[in-house]
């Protein structure tokens, strides 16, 4: 220790810079060279802890391999080495270092988390609940394994089992941020919609920032038939990332469907702009167009929809109708028939084929 504190003005903030920890790690692993590292122990694990707060997994690894070579039944060690493999992902060795280190401390709260985070990404769903089970067993009141099973079932699709879960984390722990956003995404997904508002506001009060909170509370109001608060919502999500397209264009859906196609018409643009390759944004900037009558305009975002998926039905029927709209009568009819082989029991389709044909004269 009396080496460790010859470096303390040198470090003396904990967390340091990338230089500093470089050096730290040569430090320790200089006290491994010289035989020096059990002595140096509280040295050495400070260093791996900032290697994963630094994500210099490989070099913790190293460190606590090296650990373990002079302290092989060290539970705490294992427990490391098993958090720095999740780190990598790679799971089974991290499966396979947190049974050891749970093998000599069966009842370590950290190394059964940790372990069941490996077996839920190993796909082993019912030994993740299991561990987590356990977790309570031993602690009734940890709500990390309450807000770990919930996100489990709801990975699962088993919403009505998540809401449990999640809902006592939040009640261990009334500022568990994620928590309230996955306990809002449960809830919107059964439809129990005004119980979704609820666990959103909660999580916008810790995170008023969050733009996806914003962007979920604006789904979950459109839901709900309310589009000027979905609008509010979306406009907030906007303001805090202007970048992020979803939020205008559910924004222009929420102006649409309050009757504001020209405010509609700004935001779907915006939508588009982000993100020029998926087909529904020019769909919907289509209708667009079409609800204002600027067909012509219609006619292009349709095309382009077209162009970047050639199956896609209601573009193909949308695009006919413009161009009957527009008197372009063989084009709507070449249109009404593709968007036919693709759907031949359209009644809508075959509605419109047949109006286009009287007007025509039997054109095909």
């Amino acid at each position: 220790m009396e080496f460790f504190d010859d470096y303390s003005e040198e470090y003396n903030d904990p967390f340091g810079d990338e230089k500093s920890l470089q050096s730290k790690i040569d430090l320790a692993k200089k006290h491994f060279e010289e035989g020096q590292a059990v002595i140096q122990t509280d040295f050495i694990e400070e260093t791996i802890h900032l290697c994963l707060d630094y994500e210099r997994y490989d070099d913790g690894l190293n460190l606590v391999e090296s650990m373990l070579d002079i302290l092989a039944f060290n539970s705490e060690y294992w427990q490391l080495k098993g958090i720095l493999l999740n780190n990598k992902f790679d799971f089974i060795n991290s499966y396979l270092a947190f049974d050891q280190s749970l093998s000599l401390n069966p009842t370590d709260v950290e190394s059964l988390l940790g372990k069941s985070t490996a077996e839920e990404n190993l796909n082993l769903f019912e030994d993740a609940a299991s561990t987590l089970t356990k977790v309570i067993e031993i602690d009734e009141n940890n709500e990390e394994a309450y807000y770990n099973l919930g996100t489990l079932y709801e990975r699962e699709d088993q919403y009505e089992k998540a809401v449990e879960f999640l809902a006592k984390a939040v009640d261990l722990d009334e500022g568990y941020l994620e928590a309230w956003y996955e306990l809002g995404f449960c809830y919107e997904y059964l439809n129990k919609l005004d119980e979704a508002l609820v666990a959103y506001d909660k999580y916008l009060e810790i995170d008023p920032f969050s733009y996806s909170g914003w962007y979920n509370k604006g789904i979950v109001n459109i839901k709900k038939g309310d589009f000027q608060r979905a609008i509010q919502d979306f406009e907030l999500s906007i303001a805090i990332n202007d970048k992020f397209s979803s939020s205008w264009f559910n924004c222009g859906v929420s102006y649409a469907n309050a009757e504001n196609l020209d405010k509609a018409l700004v935001c779907i643009k915006k939508a588009v702009e982000l993100d020029d390759k998926d087909e529904a944004l020019w769909f919907t900037l289509g209708q667009t167009y079409e609800d204002l009558n600027r067909l012509n305009r219609a006619i292009e975002s349709y095309s382009i929809a077209i162009k970047l998926y050639k199956d896609y039905f209601d573009a193909w029927l949308a695009r006919a109708t413009c161009y009957n709209l527009t008197g372009q009568k063989i084009a709507a009819l070449k249109n009404i028939n593709t968007a036919l082989s693709l759907n031949p029991k359209s009644i809508e389709a075959l509605q419109l084929k047949v109006s286009i044909n009287k007007s025509t004269g039997d054109i095909e």
